[in-house]
């Protein structure tokens, strides 16, 4: 897998650098988002990238958009830069180090609403739970263990918190935000494709525990739009270690994490320097599980 390339200078405006991706106007209402290998921890960009990680996020989420095309509409235009009419003139390395990590995408309107599923009770949602019985007003029967399938996916929406963490909120707050038909539909297509992508998902021996989507306007058709079903984005399990009332590994940045909470660090930037061992674990569990899902190899 090539290493990390980015940054690369452009000639176009850049509208935003987030933590993972590099947003630009690519002129005629789109834009081309590029993936990094920047690895964010409790918030903190890390100062170490993990390489190889934007072409798996990237080339994951063209596999569920292609996988999911006929189901839900998405605002994806072109994934390959050579042929992309905004980057003419660029030179070939920059377009070298800009492939299989960007995307040509139709601007929408993007929903204040993170769309999250989940299929097994963990992470912020069994807190949720021992707390209220219920997660984003959803009650749940009583004595369900860390990591118990639930009998059916749920809808948990959040806010898109520009900055700091997003918070859980009800389906009655995503109306109160979008309307009501849309809000159904947001539940509808993200309880649609969680399902489908789990199930299949299962035939590769991967649970996906939970995931999140988001959704915008584009003609005034919901479309599906970001990263789809990657490491970032949802949590993925080998289903041969899942043991309830443990939490199981997974394939993501927990092994980062994990060393961080083994460090002094009182997540404040700056970050420490992550050990090149961290690196390499890392970089082969997001190499994996993208490999197990979609057959192809990185």
């Amino acid at each position: 897998m090539k290493p990390s390339e980015y940054p690369v200078e452009l000639p176009l405006h850049k509208i935003n650098s987030g933590k993972v991706r590099e947003i630009y106007d690519a002129g005629d209402g789109n834009i081309l988002i590029i993936t990094s290998d920047r690895l964010s921890a409790f918030d903190v960009i890390m100062n170490d990238p993990i390489p190889g990680k934007g072409i798996v996020l990237n080339r994951m989420s063209l596999f569920w958009f292609d996988r999911f095309a006929e189901r839900v509409p998405n605002a994806l235009l072109e994934r390959d830069p050579a042929r992309m009419d905004c980057l003419r003139g660029v030179d070939e390395g920059t377009l070298e180090a800009l492939k299989d990590r960007t995307v040509l995408m139709k601007k929408a309107q993007v929903f204040p609403v993170e769309c999250i599923v989940r299929g097994y009770i963990i992470g912020s949602g069994w807190k949720d739970y021992q707390k209220t019985g219920a997660i984003c007003g959803i009650s749940l029967p009583d004595g369900l263990r860390m990591a118990d399938q639930l009998s059916e996916p749920i809808f948990t929406p959040s806010t898109k918190a520009e900055e700091g963490h997003d918070e859980n909120i009800s389906f009655d707050n995503v109306v109160e935000l979008i309307g009501g038909e849309r809000a159904e539909t947001l539940r509808e297509y993200a309880l649609t494709l969680y399902s489908q992508a789990a199930e299949y998902a299962r035939e590769q021996g991967i649970i996906i525990a939970d995931t999140k989507f988001e959704f915008g306007l584009l003609g005034g058709e919901v479309v599906l739009i970001d990263e789809v079903l990657t490491p970032d984005s949802s949590r993925f399990w080998p289903a041969d270690k899942v043991m309830p009332g443990n939490s199981p590994p997974s394939y993501d940045k927990q092994i980062v994490r994990d060393w961080l909470e083994t460090s002094e660090w009182d997540k404040t930037p700056p970050p420490p320097k992550l050990p090149e061992e961290i690196i390499e674990k890392t970089s082969a569990a997001y190499r994996e599980i993208f490999e197990k899902l979609t057959g192809d190899v990185l």
